[in-house]
């Protein structure tokens, strides 16, 4: 089977996974040790209509890009709304029984200012090999959120409901972003070769005739080149040097520009390059 099933609901997804129903239409927490998918029948790949956030226990030596990662204690995903997910993937976190996901669906963010800073929150789109690997301390901070999630949605719902869920999770995704953060400091000698890396790579576009054929090089286009998602990317550089892949495209157009109009006679065509 080739389909793609679309899950628009939290229902429909303890459904298909053999869940009890949630107690909240909006947000739910699901052991993999609770789930009974069966990836031979029940579907090939899903597309689900919200965010979730998962962690899997890292055991062994995972691999984090390029390097191993840091801390054992456990390797959270994030996946935005409408990615799309393969049962042979999901079948194998099951398995996992230390593992869990926190499911929230885009409409218990409406009329919130969480709903206007889910954009601030780059991890969303990245690539499995850039999880956040957490130490211990942070997957205590990470729980207790999610305990305090569970325990507001597990209560009579009244006027206030949302806004303390609403208002937890936003402190758990700003926590991911410290932690982030911190995982992209303790990657710093990785990161500078990717710097190195992005650098070479765009001197050696310029100097080529691909700015004439191809026009600038797109963000995506350099991504593709060290292995890395787009935002991934730039968020990395953003910290090493505090210009983002856009920004960097841009210095070299001027400092090759520069060297242009110092050692040649030909004129610039900035459409171009």
């Amino acid at each position: 089977m080739n389909s793609i099933v679309t899950i628009n609901s939290i229902s429909q997804l303890h459904k298909m996974l053999g869940c009890k129903s949630p107690k909240h239409p909006l947000i739910s927490f699901l052991k993999f040790s609770e789930m009974n998918i069966l990836k031979d029948t029940v579907f090939e790949k899903s597309s689900v209509n919200f965010y979730i956030i998962s962690l899997k226990s890292s055991k062994g030596n995972m691999r984090y890009g390029r390097n191993y990662n840091d801390f054992k204690e456990g390797t959270l995903l994030c996946s935005s709304p409408n990615q799309i997910l393969s049962a042979d993937h999901l079948a194998d976190d099951f398995r996992n029984e230390e593992g869990w996901s926190l499911i929230f669906h885009p409409d218990l963010l409406i009329g919130t200012n969480l709903e206007v800073k889910m954009h601030e929150y780059h991890y969303f789109s990245y690539e499995v090999n850039e999880a956040l690997h957490v130490s211990e301390t942070e997957l205590h901070k990470i729980k207790k959120c999610i305990s305090n999630i569970i325990d507001e949605y597990s209560q009579n719902l009244d006027a206030q409901s949302q806004e303390l869920i609403v208002s937890n999770l936003e402190l758990l995704l700003n926590y991911c972003n410290r932690f982030y953060s911190r995982q992209f400091l303790t990657h710093i000698k990785n990161n500078k070769g990717i710097v190195i890396e992005i650098t070479q790579l765009l001197k050696e576009y310029f100097n080529s005739d691909k700015p004439t054929i191809l026009g600038l090089p797109s963000v995506k286009y350099c991504a593709e080149q060290v292995h890395l998602s787009s935002n991934y990317l730039s968020d990395l550089l953003r910290k090493e040097t505090g210009k983002n892949t856009q920004e960097h495209i841009h210095l070299i157009v001027i400092e090759e520009s520069k060297n242009l109009l110092l050692y040649t006679n030909k004129t610039i065509n900035l459409n171009s390059i």
